[in-house]
């Protein structure tokens, strides 16, 4: 659930100035270093609240010692989300950052290829063999037997023979 930034003064008091800078336009104004080091100490705050709720939780259960001036778990959640809702917005716009960066280098990268495939020697391989003359003959590979003309009938003529004396 999206919190204004009132609510968000009102939530954190004092520690507004730490959530302040990740609110847009001044988040737009961050140089990735900045938004680096803002992405740290919002994410150290959301940890501590977060263990702090946790500490709450296992206190009400009776696993732990309960602590003297533990705020209510709500309050410490709604803080929580504040410091995550920050550091959610904080991380795209380092997303963006290194998104351009690394489109710049990409481009770059592929200007530099395509000016050494220009400087590089054209290679025109030679096209093989050509029509010309047309056609070569290709001697045919296969062994040719000849038979005698003579011989071919010869053959079913024997079987005609043979067929003849066994039926009688």
């Amino acid at each position: 659930m999206a919190t204004n930034i009132a609510a968000e003064r009102r939530l954190l008091g004092d520690d507004f100035a730490i959530v302040a800078p990740s609110h847009y336009p001044a988040l737009a104004d961050l140089g990735a270093e900045e938004a680096l080091a803002l992405a740290r100490q919002l994410r150290e705050q959301r940890n501590r609240l977060r263990g702090m709720a946790h500490a709450n939780r296992r206190a009400r259960r009776g696993k732990a010692e309960p602590r003297a001036t533990a705020p209510s778990d709500a309050a410490l959640m709604r803080r929580k989300q504040v410091f995550a809702a920050a550091l959610k917005r904080v991380n795209a716009r380092l997303d963006t950052l290194h998104g351009e960066a690394r489109r710049a280098r990409r481009t770059e990268a592929l200007r530099d290829a395509l000016a050494r495939k220009r400087a590089a020697k054209v290679h025109h391989p030679g096209g093989g063999a050509s029509a010309e003359a047309g056609m070569r003959v290709k001697a045919n590979s296969k062994r040719r037997t000849r038979i005698d003309p003579r011989q071919v009938g010869s053959v079913s003529q024997a079987g005609k023979a043979a067929q003849a004396r066994r039926d009688g």
